[in-house]
């Protein structure tokens, strides 16, 4: 479970019960600039999934993948959200291996859920 707690400002803690990082947005924004946009954690999520996912793929395969840079950029939001993602697979891989892996990429279990429909349940608890 996540838990975010407002330090000051628009500045907020985000943990896991093990990890602690910070979000804020720019002061252009309003915010203090003191940590990751929460938009930009959502391209760091898609593309550490995706990292993961075909680096443990290729492990399963004893595939020569000696890792996967992954560029992710949200371009637009609204009706339509457009997401580009970029990937530069390194290591000794022959073309049927490479392609296999864009398919992986493409199922990496956050491309999954961003692709899909989303139904966000949202209840108020009352103050402790």
């Amino acid at each position: 479970m996540i838990q975010l707690k407002r330090q000051a400002n628009l500045t907020f803690t985000v943990t896991d019960g093990h990890h602690t990082i910070l979000t804020d947005v720019s002061e252009k924004e309003g915010g203090n600039d003191q940590g990751i946009d929460p938009h930009h954690l959502l391209e760091a999520s898609l593309a550490a999934c995706t990292g993961i996912t075909l680096q443990m793929y290729a492990n399963r395969k004893q595939w020569q993948l000696e890792g996967a840079d992954v560029e992710v950029k949200i371009l637009s939001e609204g009706e339509e959200t457009v997401i580009s993602r970029k990937i530069k697979l390194n290591g000794a891989l022959d073309a049927d291996q490479r392609q296999r892996l864009l398919e992986i990429a493409n199922r990496c279990p956050l491309h999954r859920i961003l692709t899909r429909p989303i139904t966000i349940q949202t209840d108020l608890e009352n103050p402790a």
